[in-house]
C-alpha cells in the first residue's frame, strides 16, 4: 500500500465515522497486528493463505454484519493471551445461563478457534445447524460477533 499500511488505513477508515466494515487481510500472522486491528474496530483479521472460500465467506458476512472472523491461529493465541492476563474468570454466569447445553458447547468450540465447518465435524452435525447455534450464542447474551463470544467464553472460564 503506497504511502501507508493496512493498520493505519483501517484506523483512519474506522475513525472517520463511516458505517463501513473493515476486514483485514494480510500475510503477517503476527499477534500484535491482529490485536491492533481488533482494538481499532476491525470486523475480522484473516490471513491470505486461508482457503479462498473462507475469505469470500468472511467478506460476505462482514458486509452483512453477521459475524466477525479471525484466522484460527490468531483466535487460539488471543484466547491464550486473555487466559494469561485474566486474574480469574467472572463468577457471574447470568449470560451463560441463557444458553442451552449445546449452545454452551458451541461457544466453547468457537472460543477454541474452530470454524463452523470444524464445529460441525466435531459435533457430527450439519454446518447449517452450527450456524444456527452460533447465531443463538451471539443473540441471547447480546454479543456483536465471534470476537465478543471468545471474550465472554474466556471471562466465564470456558475451555475446550
Amino acid at each position: 500500500m503506497p504511502g501507508t499500511d493496512g493498520l493505519t488505513a483501517a484506523k483512519e477508515i474506522l475513525a472517520s465515522g463511516s458505517d463501513c466494515k473493515v476486514l483485514m487481510l494480510t500475510t503477517f500472522d503476527l499477534d500484535e497486528y491482529g490485536y491492533e486491528a481488533l482494538r481499532a474496530g476491525a470486523t475480522g483479521f484473516l490471513l491470505k493463505d486461508m482457503p479462498a472460500e473462507d475469505i469470500v465467506l468472511a467478506a460476505r458476512q462482514a458486509a452483512r454484519g453477521i459475524d466477525a472472523l479471525l484466522a484460527p491461529s490468531l483466535t487460539r493465541r488471543l484466547v491464550d493471551r486473555f487466559a494469561g492476563t485474566a486474574a480469574r474468570p467472572r463468577t457471574d454466569t447470568t449470560r451463560l445461563s441463557q444458553l442451552t447445553p449445546r449452545e454452551r458447547e458451541v461457544l466453547t468450540l468457537v472460543a477454541d478457534g474452530l470454524s463452523n465447518a470444524e464445529i460441525a465435524d466435531r459435533l457430527t452435525t450439519s454446518e447449517t445447524t452450527v450456524k444456527t447455534h452460533v447465531a443463538r450464542v451471539l443473540m441471547k447474551p447480546d454479543l456483536r460477533d465471534r470476537i465478543q463470544a471468545v471474550v465472554l467464553a474466556q471471562e466465564l472460564g470456558l475451555r475446550g
